[in-house]
């Protein structure tokens, strides 16, 4: 028995357990209620069950499932022939550094604020799935992301709890002598000093820099606070330590990459360090450049050229004075290297510029997103095309297996061994959907939609439970928020995301009184369901929320327009599983890719969105609807004003008919027909293993 707790335990501690649903079940079944309130953290679960307990609970069948489990998981361990082993041995010898600012790869890890953090997150799991040597380097927040309340007024108030080392699976890095392994780096005339933490995702290593320690000033704690927190001055230092203080802590632990993926700008100071490495081994300027280029890729994520991080010329020099005077770079070199222009060191330093300037390869993230980032850099390589800038795409993923809900998962196994087969190839998606008769498939959707409802219900009652201090509903109570809640018979739409102005999340309000007639049809009704979160200092984004809150308040739409609080990786999975529709309207071409859309497929959902990021190489007209046609507008206002009347036009004459047309046998048949369709070329296609592969294939190795 001692030995089923130990296995327990050894669970808890790597994240695989995270995207495999009979692990997830196991803590679950231990205690339901403590599972909810510690936010789906087996570690932390754990903390509140004494050993008596859980020996004891481990000599039923629970026992049994457990040592399943842990042999399961194991054997993945252990596994020799993988992918990677087969493909790219090169890969498997020496492994990918990936650098990012935040890893998004279960709600219980406060370490990622929206969806770059969720890309990459869902890339490191995939890179285990492979078998390729992967090692993740980012930092440890202590308070993470903010918990999202709204107050009675429907304006978005944040709170920092802190997250403790002891809570999660992580574990201290430690140096051959067995003590802390702590490295420094130089800031402005300080040196600063970070330990690490290592966390386990399956078969890869994500290690996470922390400033928290006595050995540091106290404004030089706080570094590794927030996950984007701070201002221009707190960005450096983070951005500082993530890739001077990365490349330092591999170093440190004798780790050779293959190569170093930057991914997004914040971690391309990372170039710095290498560049100071080569200088230091006696290497000419030019050679050593040519050396650090040839080791880095680059992936950049930002299709707005004011989402690009840019620090001034005063700010640089007052930060990297001591570091360069070390490492023996001038430092208008260094203001080169950041500058898109050339001619000119007086400007900001840009640091995109930088990590394109030492990259032997780049891409943006989906194949619209490749070509406006051409566009953007195209003075920056001095050609006359933006054909000729070096600047690729790979299409962004979702990590299945991660994003499909228990009830989904084991739908799908009753046709297939996997779910791997359902994303393996479009031939193999229709083989198994051959197999599934249009009265399952419906049965599925139903079972998540009520799923999804019951959740809303629970959800919304802790908020009312609360409304004392932040409930956006004051007025009601529990009883009436029941009998207005929503029907599993009623077509849903769920929009969900980051609420960055661009994404216009209140769209589909801007004509109150068709809006209405499209909700409260007495025959074909729709609900429609929010969530999000606003960044901190984006006041224009808040004001959406509170715009949002205030409709959902309106008597027309009460009961039937939700906005759910604190929008987290758990929220997402709810939401991805249950609605029918998922809504996505940004401002064309502002969406860089977007991958909550294809989290819906596998459940049945269908995409509706505004042809960006990766839709308009997705859709086919028969897997899902586009709001227009590509067309854009210089003035936002008549951007804004098409969009919508494009928006109402599909939902009424296309979606919304659709849906509530049925056959004799009571089955929306038209409707199961897209959701086949979209299973079958969106789910073999859109997903993070095709999207490492193509990393692995096209951008790590350098066989050349």
């Amino acid at each position: 028995m001692r030995k089923t707790v130990s296995s327990c335990k050894e669970l808890t501690r790597n994240l695989w357990w995270s995207w495999d649903t009979e692990a997830k079940e196991i803590f679950k079944e231990l205690s339901p209620i403590l599972w909810e309130r510690v936010n789906h953290n087996p570690v932390e679960l754990l903390r509140h069950i004494s050993n008596e307990e859980l020996q004891s609970r481990c000599q039923c069948e629970l026992g049994e499932k457990i040592e399943r489990v842990a042999e399961r998981f194991r054997t993945y361990m252990k596994q020799p022939d993988t992918w990677a082993a087969a493909n790219v041995p090169e890969l498997v010898k020496n492994p990918v550094a990936y650098f990012c600012a935040e890893f998004g790869i279960h709600e219980s890890v406060r370490i990622y604020s929206g969806g770059l953090g969720v890309l990459a997150g869902d890339h490191i799991k995939s890179a285990s799935d492979l078998g390729i040597n992967f090692v993740g380097i980012t930092l440890f927040y202590k308070e993470g992301y903010f918990r999202q309340y709204l107050n009675h007024d429907g304006w978005q108030l944040e709170d920092y709890p802190l997250q403790y080392a002891e809570s999660l699976p992580i574990e201290k890095v430690t140096g051959p002598d067995g003590k802390d392994l702590i490295i420094s780096v130089n800031i402005a005339q300080g040196e600063v000093f970070a330990q690490a933490w290592s966390l386990k995702v399956g078969r890869a290593t994500l290690y996470l820099l922390d400033t928290n320690i006595p050995a540091n000033e106290s404004h030089y704690r706080d570094i590794c606070c927030r996950v984007y927190g701070g201002d221009q001055n707190m960005r450096i230092n983070q951005e500082i330590v993530l890739g001077i203080g990365g490349v330092k802590l591999i170093n440190a632990l004798g780790i050779k990459p293959a190569v170093y993926h930057m991914n997004e700008g914040h971690s391309a100071f990372l170039t710095l360090e290498l560049l100071a490495q080569e200088l230091a081994a006696g290497k000419p300027m030019e050679e050593a450049k040519k050396s650090v280029k040839n080791h880095c890729v680059f992936t950049t994520h930002t299709p707005v050229p004011a989402g690009h991080d840019r620090f001034s010329r005063d700010m640089m020099h007052y930060t990297f004075d001591r570091y360069l005077q070390q490492s023996g770079i001038d430092f208008d070199d260094l203001m080169l290297l950041g500058s898109e222009d050339r001619s000119n060191i007086y400007g900001l330093f840009t640091m995109t510029v930088l990590a394109l300037n030492f990259s032997r390869a780049a891409n943006g993230v989906s194949k619209l997103h490749g070509e406006v980032s051409r566009q953007m850099w195209q003075n920056l390589f001095e050609v006359g095309s933006p054909d000729l800038v070096p600047i690729g795409h790979i299409t962004n993923g979702i990590h299945s297996q991660s994003w499909a809900s228990g009830a989904t998962e084991r739908f799908w196994c009753k046709f297939t061994d996997s779910l791997d087969t359902l994303t393996a190839s479009r031939e193999a998606a229709e083989a198994v959907l051959e197999n599934v008769s249009d009265e399952a498939l419906w049965c599925l959707r139903y079972r998540l939609k009520r799923n999804l409802i019951d959740f809303i219900y629970r959800y919304l009652a802790n908020q009312l439970f609360h409304q004392h201090t932040h409930s956006m509903y004051p007025e009601y109570d529990s009883s009436r928020m029941a009998k207005n809640t929503l029907s599993p018979d009623v077509l849903t739409i769920g929009f969900a995301r980051r609420f960055a102005t661009y994404k216009r999340a209140p769209l589909v309000f801007r004509d109150l009184e068709r809006l209405n007639r499209i909700i409260n049809h007495p025959t074909m009704p729709v609900q429609i369901v929010f969530a999000g979160k606003a960044h901190p200092h984006d006041d224009a984004g808040k004001d959406y929320i509170r715009q949002i809150v205030e409709h959902s308040r309106r008597p027309q739409f009460s009961g039937k327009v939700i906005f759910l609080e604190n929008y987290n990786l758990g929220v997402a999975k709810r939401m991805v599983s249950g609605v029918d529709v998922w809504l996505n309207n940004p401002v064309r071409p502002m969406e860089a890719s977007g991958t909550s859309g294809e989290k819906t497929v596998l459940h049945g959902g269908l995409n509706f969105s505004v042809l960006d990021g990766w839709w308009p190489e997705a859709y086919n007209g028969e897997n899902g609807w586009s709001i227009g046609n590509g067309e854009m507008f210089d003035d936002y206002q008549e951007q804004d004003r098409f969009d919508a009347e494009k928006l109402y036009d599909v939902l009424e004459n296309q979606i919304i008919p659709t849906y509530y047309e049925h056959d004799e046998n009571n089955l929306p048949f038209k409707w199961l027909k897209k959701i086949r369709n979209a299973i079958a070329t969106i789910a073999p296609e859109y997903n993070t293993h095709r999207m490492v592969r193509d990393y692995a294939e096209k951008y790590y190795l350098n066989r050349d």
